[in-house]
């Protein structure tokens, strides 16, 4: 498919953009209208990358999505179709989203960074030109896309008392080292929360759970808030399922657990277990992963929601 110069009419062609469109999700493809095209940047001889977008909720105005200089076409192909991106979209448009109620409109996208985890988007950056049409303002709208995660409380009874697995990470962001659940994000456009979370424990900890003795912490929650907790909305659209597992252990098992070393060496996961006791856990990390399962185990105990122990 060419792609046609805006100033100079210039055609230019790139060979990817129909396996782009053979490639996009089809529930996109049936709602939301795409067009690709480069544009000649005002005084260079540079190209700037464009994608436009009609959406359902605002049919009258199109959404320009634009490439940051540095990002390439490539990447900026990879971002668009994303799991990240579409869901993003979803998200304005659903029943309680952004442009629901015609008081909002979403003018542009601008892309800005792209981490590839292998072959899929891991990571993406994004700016969003969202108008207040009452003021003709922006509202903020800087986006670190991570997509959906999980993590897990693990409570142990060993001799009367109960401890918490937790494990130390080197996190760079912070600066430090965290002591948090364990946990991962999940596999794209899969959605398997209980598997991610039975694999992601085990790489981390050693442990084995079964699905059936899961608890879905989140799923207390009122379902007007997505069963999910989201960390940061104010930047991130990461959204959390909270698991718990409850089992017994015999003395043994704790001093295995305490100070293992464990994690996927060749992804970078430099992890050491903590086993800490469960009544002060609340005052030992700030992992907001560990506080909120904490407030929302203890809340579903106190209302009689939790099933029994196996």
């Amino acid at each position: 498919m060419p792609l046609w110069c805006s100033t100079s009419m210039t055609m230019l062609s790139f060979s990817c953009i129909n396996k782009l469109a053979a490639s996009s999700p089809l529930h996109c493809r049936s709602v939301i209208s795409r067009r690709i095209s480069a544009k000649m940047s005002t005084g260079s001889s540079s190209f700037q990358i464009t994608h436009t977008v009609k959406l359902p909720t605002q049919p009258s105005e199109s959404v320009t999505v634009v490439a940051a200089p540095g990002v390439s076409d490539s990447d900026f192909r990879n971002a668009i179709g994303s799991s990240l991106f579409e869901q993003w979209l979803k998200n304005i448009q659903s029943e309680k989203g952004l442009l629901s109620d015609g008081s909002l409109s979403l003018r542009q996208v601008l892309i800005q960074g792209v981490d590839m985890f292998g072959k899929r988007v891991g990571f993406l950056k994004f700016k969003a030109d969202v108008i207040d049409k009452e003021t003709g303002q922006k509202v903020p709208g800087i986006v670190f896309a991570r997509g959906p995660a999980v993590a897990v409380l693990i409570l142990l009874n060993s001799e009367g008392k109960t401890y918490t697995v937790l494990t130390e990470q080197v996190r760079v962001p912070v600066g430090r080292p965290v002591l948090e659940l364990p946990a991962g994000m999940l596999d794209e456009n899969v959605g398997d929360v209980v598997g991610t979370a039975i694999r992601e424990v085990e790489e981390e900890t050693g442990i084995q759970l079964h699905l059936d003795d899961m608890v879905d912490l989140t799923s207390f929650l009122d379902p007007s808030t997505g069963c999910k907790v989201m960390p940061s909305p104010g930047g991130c659209d990461e959204e959390l399922s909270l698991l718990l597992y409850r089992g017994s252990v015999s003395a043994d098992v704790i001093e295995q657990l305490q100070g293992k070393e464990t994690g996927l060496r060749e992804h970078g996961e430099l992890i050491k277990v903590h086993v800490v006791p469960y009544d002060t856990l609340w005052r030992m990390t700030p992992d907001a992963k560990v506080l909120m399962s904490v407030a929302i185990y203890e809340m579903a105990k106190k209302e009689g929601l939790l099933p029994p122990t196996n």
